[in-house]
C-alpha cells in the first residue's frame, strides 16, 4: 500500500471572515460580512485536520428573508452553532465533523420548490485564507491539489451525493458559474463527473459532461485528490478497507481545450435529491488539504 500524503500545516492564522451558508443548484456567492468578534482557537494536539482560515462553510437553513444563513468560522472554532445550524454540522470527539443534510428549500438566491434545486452542507474554499471569492486560481498557471478525507454514513433517495467540486468562477469577460468537476458517491461507487469541452463556443455546462466510475468505497473511509497541472486533471483515490490504491491518473487537459474560468475546491455533502423533504443524507469529514504553488 501506498502511504497516502497529507500536507502538513501551519498553525491558524487567525482573520476575520464570513461563512456561507447555502443551497442551489449553482454556487452563488453570499457577500461577506466583517466580524470585530475576538476568536479563540482551537486548543489542537498536532496539526488540526482543517485550516479554516481556507473556507467557508454553507448549510440549508433559513436566514430570516427566506435565503440560506451565514455563520462565521469564528462560531465553527468556538463551538457556538445555534441548535438548527448544529443539526446540520458538528464536530465529533474524535474531531472529525459531521455534514448532515436535507432538502429544505434554501438556497442563496431565495426559496427552491420541490423537483428544482438541491441542498448541501459544503465547505467552499478561500484558496490563500484571504476570505474573497473573487480571489480564485486558474488552471493555466500552479499545481493546485485537494486531498479530502471522508466517510459516507448513508445517502436516503437515489443514493447520490457530491463530496468534491472543482467549481468554476465567473469573471470579467468570462461568463458562466460551471460546476467542473464533481465527485459524486453514487450508492458506494465513487464516480468522477467531469465537463468536457463544448461545441460551438457554448458555454461550459453538464450537456458536455462525461462520468468515469473510479472505485467501489462503499462505507469505508477514502482519501479522493484532485490535482491540476500543467492545465489537466488528474485523480486519485485511496481505500484501505476496500484495498483501493489508485494513483495519479490524468482524466482531461482543460487548457489546451479552451478552459479559462477562475476556479475553487468544495467537499462536504452536496445531496442529490430534492423529491421530497424527508430524505437525508450524511457525511463525516475527517480531513480537508489544499495545496497551491
Amino acid at each position: 500500500m501506498k502511504t497516502m500524503c497529507f500536507l502538513i500545516q501551519q498553525s491558524i492564522v487567525i482573520s476575520t471572515f464570513m461563512l456561507f451558508l447555502a443551497c442551489s443548484n449553482s454556487d452563488s456567492d453570499i457577500d461577506i460580512t466583517d466580524n470585530e468578534t475576538e476568536i479563540i482557537t482551537e486548543d489542537v494536539e498536532g496539526t488540526p485536520n482543517i485550516d479554516w482560515k481556507n473556507w467557508y462553510l454553507s448549510v440549508p437553513i433559513n436566514s430570516g428573508s427566506g435565503k440560506a444563513t451565514s455563520i462565521s468560522y469564528q462560531t465553527i472554532i468556538n463551538d457556538n452553532l445555534t441548535p438548527e445550524a448544529s443539526k446540520y454540522f458538528y464536530k465529533n470527539e474524535d474531531g472529525s465533523y459531521t455534514l448532515w443534510t436535507q432538502f429544505t428549500g434554501y438556497t442563496t438566491s431565495g426559496l427552491s420548490e420541490l423537483g428544482d434545486k438541491y441542498c448541501r452542507t459544503e465547505l467552499r474554499e478561500y484558496w490563500r485564507g484571504n476570505q474573497d471569492t473573487n480571489d480564485n486560481w486558474t488552471m493555466s498557471t500552479g499545481t493546485h491539489i485537494l486531498e479530502t478525507t471522508l466517510k459516507v454514513d448513508f445517502v436516503e433517495g437515489n443514493g447520490r451525493t457530491i463530496v468534491a467540486q472543482i467549481h468554476g468562477k465567473s469573471s470579467e469577460g468570462i461568463n458562466g458559474n460551471p460546476a467542473t468537476v464533481k465527485i459524486r458517491w453514487n450508492s458506494g461507487i465513487i464516480q468522477i463527473d467531469h465537463y468536457t469541452k463544448p461545441e460551438n463556443n457554448e458555454d461550459w455546462t453538464s450537456k458536455y459532461d462525461n462520468k468515469i466510475d473510479f472505485g467501489n468505497v462503499g462505507h469505508a473511509l477514502f482519501t479522493f485528490k484532485m490535482k491540476i497541472e500543467n492545465g489537466k486533471l488528474y485523480c486519485a483515490l485511496y481505500c484501505e478497507e476496500k484495498n483501493l490504491d489508485i494513483d495519479y491518473t490524468e482524466i482531461y487537459d482543460y487548457v489546451t481545450n479552451g478552459y479559462i474560468h477562475e476556479n475553487y475546491f468544495k467537499t462536504g455533502n452536496y445531496f442529490g435529491w430534492n423529491d421530497d423533504y424527508e430524505k437525508a443524507a450524511q457525511v463525516v469529514l475527517h480531513k480537508v488539504v489544499t495545496i497551491h504553488n
